[in-house]
């Protein structure tokens, strides 16, 4: 599974990896809509002004989903 993030303009799929999984405890099966969900909620801060979107914590740009390859 991949991050869809923007980036100066351009959309970047960022592979999902162990540390960013780090003390996340799935107790049930989840399908890849509730862990991309899962991941934003994680990862990133909502920001209503000037715009709706979802910004990484890490700064790396704009969260935009998730994609399974």
């Amino acid at each position: 599974m991949d991050l869809i993030i923007l980036n100066d303009g351009l959309f970047h799929l960022v592979p999902v990896t162990k540390q960013m999984m780090a003390d996340t405890v799935l107790v049930n099966e989840v399908d890849l809509f509730e862990l991309c969900e899962i991941l934003r909620l994680k990862l990133t801060t909502y920001l209503d002004a000037p715009i709706n979107q979802h910004v990484m914590n890490d700064g790396s740009g704009d969260f935009y989903g998730c994609i399974m390859r």
